[in-house]
């Protein structure tokens, strides 16, 4: 579980299906992501660290 990517989602305001409507990915797929089933494309992992204000590289740490 990526504890540490939901609690910037929550503080930042958003819901599952707002990020995933963001960045044009499904909500399941982001779920996967933010449950750490599945890591995202890099493409996608730039995007949202851009859009919640991360380093996009702590996914692949």
């Amino acid at each position: 579980m990526r504890d540490w990517l939901k609690e910037i989602r929550l503080t930042s305001g958003y819901t599952q299906t707002d990020i995933a409507n963001s960045l044009k990915i499904s909500r399941s797929y982001y779920t996967q992501i933010e449950l750490g089933n599945r890591n995202p494309s890099p493409k996608v992992a730039i995007e949202l660290g851009k859009l919640l204000d991360f380093e996009w590289t702590r996914f692949f740490e």
